[in-house]
């Protein structure tokens, strides 16, 4: 995803894995990480119906690391017997720690995976280009202006909630316009309406 204007952004913290680039909501979430540091931020998600696709205003994107690289991320561990307390009681050869080591930052690679409970941005009202793949393709989204709803896990299925895709009639449900197509690499720049 790439950034060309906005208006708006917030820290959030993302309640279930998200892939860089999708639209979601306001929520609320449970993660406590360092003594309370990040639990101030508002928890996003995925639309899960109908209604939650149109209140999904914010596209989500990596925070801004400026460690130099190779760098480790930790994503919390799920472990409900802290196994990891005490020495290595849990019979997980892998130990009680998900681990992923980036040579490059992720949020310079495009449509990564931002795991739950790591802290992210959302950008509103804005100008945003999102790659092929990173959004539900038809002739009519190509178009300049064309109409731009959100994606729902109940109506296009889990793999594409949160995606952007053509929506014919100018109501509510309108959250963006197609600015730009590029024919050679797919790529969708749209700007967001409100």
């Amino acid at each position: 995803m790439e950034i060309n204007s906005f208006q708006q952004v917030l820290g959030v913290m993302p309640t279930e894995d998200i892939v860089e680039g999708r639209f979601v909501l306001l929520t609320h979430h449970h993660f406590d990480q360092d003594f309370g540091s990040e639990v101030d931020l508002p928890g996003v998600k995925l639309p899960d119906t109908h209604d939650e696709a149109t209140k999904a205003r914010f596209i989500l994107t990596w925070k801004v690391d400026n460690r130099a690289t190779p760098f480790v991320v930790t994503a919390p561990h799920q472990s409900p017997d802290w196994s990891e307390r005490g020495g290595w009681s849990s019979t997980d050869g892998e130990g009680p720690i998900d681990v992923e080591v980036y040579l490059t930052p992720p949020g310079n690679q495009n449509c990564l995976t931002i795991p739950s409970g790591v802290s992210s941005l959302a950008y509103t009202e804005g100008t945003f280009t999102v790659y092929s793949g990173c959004y539900i393709d038809s002739a009519d989204i190509r178009i300049i202006g064309a109409n731009i709803c959100i994606a729902d896990t109940a109506t296009d299925g889990a793999a594409y909630a949160g995606m952007p895709k053509y929506h014919a009639e100018n109501d509510a449900n309108v959250i963006a316009e197609t600015r730009e197509y590029d024919s050679t690499t797919g790529a969708l720049t749209i700007r967001t309406l409100r």
